[in-house]
């Protein structure tokens, strides 16, 4: 799951992806309406990438939460954030069976469903092995092309050379063979 560049600011509904960066601010995109605004150093922005959901062994990454979503779901969407919470709770009960219940809020579990579904439906919910699958396959056509390349030329000088010897001895021959058969008449 690719989650860079995507952020949530406090105070602000739904995820924004970051644009560009100037010196005291950041602009960012809405993926709702695609709106572009600045947000500066004093906002709370926190990066996708970065959260993570406690459980009760260690932090789970929000980007393996949301690849178990998506796999429960087959790629499609999942139970809206304004569903009765105790239907959340238990739908998150599904996914990470050992999240930490004190510690995680119902609160959260809303925000987790609501930004699953806000990324998927802006077309953001981006595998990563499907991004790194097609990545490495244009790799290995880049390799192949110049590889083959690479021995055909190799081939070409050898048989160039293989051929220019024994013509340019030969060529010498005849060339020499002439010129005496000439002189001679």
């Amino acid at each position: 799951m690719k989650l860079t560049g995507i952020i949530a600011i406090s105070g602000r509904p739904g995820l924004f992806k970051v644009i560009a960066q100037g010196k005291n601010n950041v602009i960012v995109e809405s993926l709702v309406d695609k709106k572009r605004f600045p947000a500066y150093s004093s906002d709370r922005i926190s990066a996708l990438e970065d959260i993570s959901i406690y459980t009760d062994a260690e932090e789970k990454p929000l980007k393996e939460i949301f690849l178990a979503i998506h796999t429960k779901e087959n790629g499609g969407e999942t139970i809206s954030h304004k569903e009765d919470d105790a239907k959340l709770v238990s739908y998150l009960t599904e996914i990470l069976p050992n999240y930490d219940k004190e510690r995680v809020y119902i609160s959260d579990i809303k925000k987790l469903f609501q930004w699953y579904n806000l990324l998927h439906k802006s077309g953001n919910l981006i595998l990563s092995e499907v991004v790194e699958e097609k990545k490495e396959e244009a790799t290995e056509e880049k390799k192949e092309k110049p590889a083959a390349k690479k021995a055909t030329t190799t081939k070409t000088k050898l048989t160039a050379e293989k051929s220019a010897a024994p013509k340019a001895s030969g060529a010498k021959k005849v060339t020499a063979t002439k010129t005496s058969t000439s002189r001679g008449k």
